[in-house]
């Protein structure tokens, strides 16, 4: 009897989970080194070092359980991007596994309080929004799989270990995801420039309930189907006329007016 034949996207899906379980991260730096070294979640693969980042990093080292490669500092080759401050350190990763939408909203660590990223592609302003997210107690933030940072080097360095603590989850289908959560009671306020309401008018009365920040890119902002999604569109004053904050400053403060409602 012939084997059925899989369909195309059956195919496809299969191959994409494949590429993703063999997909490493090149974190750099020794900030973001050694955070991971002590991460006991993530999975580390190859540990490169120069004798003097070796050094500094000695109870790291021990404390993440994998031998160094001690290597010249003009030698020091390993794929990252030209230029990177790796200031003589680089480890091998696995992605972290965060693990479902569901959990971490419900019961996450932290204030029920997301952020969600709406094609925002600049690691350096993901990393910021990471960092401001754990100084702010959220429980996760969140993007789609596709047209946004993913886990990388640059993302970790500016991240400076937040990567390692801040759960950062990238989801299929950002407008499905935001319907999910209304679904499970939490308020979806987005940041919009032009927006009639304030940031401080749009969480009145939320005290108590789970309150979800929607940020899009620089530039384009949120698209239109996640403006019309969200609950409530809301701005951060500005004194001068044309002032604007980017999309890492934005959420920073944000973040501060939710958590300190």
């Amino acid at each position: 009897m012939p084997k059925p034949v899989k369909p195309a996207w059956v195919i496809e899906k299969e191959r994409s989970r494949r590429a993703a379980a063999q997909e490493t991260v090149w974190l750099f730096g020794i900030h973001a080194v050694r955070d991971a070294l002590a991460n006991p979640r993530r999975q580390k693969l190859r540990l490169v070092l120069t004798k003097n980042a070796a050094d500094r990093l000695g109870e790291a080292i021990a404390e993440g359980g994998l031998e160094p490669e001690i290597v010249d500092p003009r030698k020091f080759s390993v794929p990252i991007d030209e230029g990177s401050v790796h200031q003589g350190a680089a480890l091998e990763v696995k992605p972290l596994d965060w693990g479902s939408l569901e959990d971490l909203a419900a019961s996450g660590a932290g204030q029920p309080l997301l952020v969600l990223l709406d094609r925002v592609t600049d690691p350096h302003n993901v990393g910021a929004v990471l960092r401001s997210a754990e100084v702010f107690g959220a429980r996760a933030v969140i993007a789609p799989h596709r047209h946004s940072a993913p886990e990388t080097g640059a993302l970790a360095k500016t991240a400076s270990g937040a990567l390692e603590r801040q759960p950062y989850l990238r989801v299929g289908n950002l407008g499905e995801t935001m319907e999910k959560l209304k679904a499970m009671g939490y308020i979806l306020l987005g940041l919009e420039g032009e927006a009639a309401t304030t940031l401080a008018e749009g969480l009145a009365g939320t005290a108590g309930r789970p309150v979800a920040l929607v940020l899009g890119a620089e530039g384009p902002g949120l698209r239109e189907k996640t403006r019309e999604t969200c609950d409530r569109l809301v701005r951060i004053p500005a004194a001068g006329g044309f002032g604007s904050l980017n999309v890492s400053n934005a959420a920073a403060v944000a973040l501060y007016a939710a958590a300190s409602r």
